[in-house]
């Protein structure tokens, strides 16, 4: 998955990409993300659009009300970022 990625972001340096983490995640390893992320040896300048967002609750963060408000406003600024040229 990981290479996947690299070679999106390569293949389109353009692309957006954004990760949401939650804190507190039994399911998915939290450091994981955040190392896969900082290894993927792309250059700084893809590496810039890169962003990772954080949540108390776990991966799903949508069941923590106050979670899922700030998942709901970081996805429509990203949308919203990501769209313009």
């Amino acid at each position: 998955m990981v290479l996947d990625l690299v070679a999106a972001m390569v293949s389109n340096p353009k692309l957006k990409v954004e990760v949401e983490n939650g804190y507190y995640d039994l399911a998915t390893p939290f450091m994981e993300t955040e190392y896969s992320m900082e290894h993927l040896g792309v250059s700084d300048a893809l590496h810039k659009n890169l962003k990772l967002q954080y949540y108390e609750a776990g991966h799903m963060m949508y069941v923590r009300d106050e979670d899922l408000a700030k998942l709901k406003a970081n996805v429509a600024a990203f949308i919203d970022s990501a769209s313009k040229p």
